[in-house]
């Protein structure tokens, strides 16, 4: 019985594009305790300088890190996550929402196998949210 492919440093992680809505952010307001205003609430976005309502930073951040555990094969399997926020993601008041990227390459492998993303989300306008975003995983069985 053979396990997955050999990985190399260069290998794109197949990617995944998920829909962030205004509802999706309410629900992750009530469950995080992050009920700043700027994640729901249109005039209180404008009215500190933000081009609309945006999503939690966290909340962009845990989307990328599920990307990575689904790919890894469960949560257990991701050692570590780190990013650093670049760019807020809008998201419109419509049945739409924002559409956010999300991708990876692989970085490093260690001799155990334990293997490095570089992990990518890029936001509607095409530009990237999250900076530095690195994931080290267990050995893929």
């Amino acid at each position: 019985m053979s396990g997955p492919p050999a990985l190399a440093v260069g290998d794109a992680v197949p990617g995944r594009t998920v829909t962030v809505t205004r509802a999706d952010l309410v629900r992750y307001a009530g469950a995080s305790g992050d009920l700043n205003p700027i994640h729901w609430n249109e005039r209180t976005a404008l009215a500190v300088g933000l081009p609309g309502v945006i999503a939690h930073g966290m909340f962009t951040m845990a989307l990328a890190a599920q990307f990575v555990a689904d790919w890894a094969g469960g949560a257990a399997a991701v050692r570590s996550f780190s990013t650093r926020f670049t760019r807020p993601v809008v998201v419109p008041d419509d049945d739409e929402g924002a559409a956010i990227e999300l991708g990876a390459t692989v970085k490093a492998v260690d001799d155990d196998g334990s293997v490095t993303l570089a992990v990518t989300a890029t936001g509607p306008d095409g530009k990237g949210v999250l900076g530095k975003a690195l994931a080290r995983c267990a050995p893929r069985t």
